[in-house]
């Protein structure tokens, strides 16, 4: 049966086109091919539009939910670590001059292969603060920064509380608390420094001024 259809097409396509069967299928499928290319020249925008939104649509249900941010409180530095992308089960986070931020919705540029994963699980005040990628600048220390280092570490800190969630604080010993006093903004040096000479300044013209002791009546 098969046979003898295919006897009868190959009489057909001979009879209304004079080609061969083998002639006939090569020129539909380079036919095919070329309205392809073409169609593809003068396809829709709108196609385009639809075929994108589908791409994100796909891509949005593969991704899972970004969870809602989590306050772990206060917690050393140790600890922060544990929150550095490596555990997908965990919040992806970091912290700037001891605020902790929940960064996970961000996590293409702070998660593991980011261009900022070396900065998560870790307070990098100083590292932002100089735009430095060095281990050695992976602190909270900021002693010694100049007023544009400052500014930009500032600027940092602004992004981050308008972007992400606050959820806890590092926690701070004796010495780092000295050392964190220590390394304030210049300006705010310069405004004590300034109230301090003040003072001083005033108790020098008091113990200059003659002291004048009442008079006492003898009775």
């Amino acid at each position: 049966m098969a046979l003898h259809l295919w006897q009868t097409l190959k009489e057909a396509i001979h009879a209304y086109t004079g080609l061969s069967p083998v002639v006939f299928f090569t020129a539909l499928a380079l036919a095919f091919a070329i309205y392809q290319v073409v169609s593809g020249w003068f396809a829709s925008p709108f196609d385009d539009a639809r075929r994108h939104q589908r791409a994100r649509s796909s891509a949005a249900e593969e991704e899972p939910p970004i969870p809602q941010p989590v306050q772990v409180g206060e917690i050393t530095e140790e600890e922060l670590k544990q929150y550095d992308g490596s555990d997908p089960q965990k919040p992806l986070l970091m912290a700037i001059k001891h605020q902790i931020y929940d960064v996970t919705q961000s996590r293409m540029f702070y998660g593991p292969g980011g261009p900022y994963a070396l900065f998560a699980g870790k307070d990098a005040s100083r590292a932002l603060a100089k735009m430095s990628f060095e281990e050695k600048d992976l602190t909270w220390d900021i002693s010694g920064l100049g007023p544009f280092e400052l500014d930009a570490l500032q600027d940092w800190e602004y992004k981050f509380k308008s972007k992400y969630a606050t959820v806890g604080t590092v926690k701070v010993t004796g010495l780092e608390a000295q050392t964190a006093s220590v390394s304030e903004p210049a300006e705010t040096g310069e405004k004590d420094a300034h109230v301090t000479k003040q003072e001083s300044a005033v108790v020098d013209k008091n113990d200059d001024a003659p002291t004048t002791e009442p008079d006492v009546k003898s009775e």
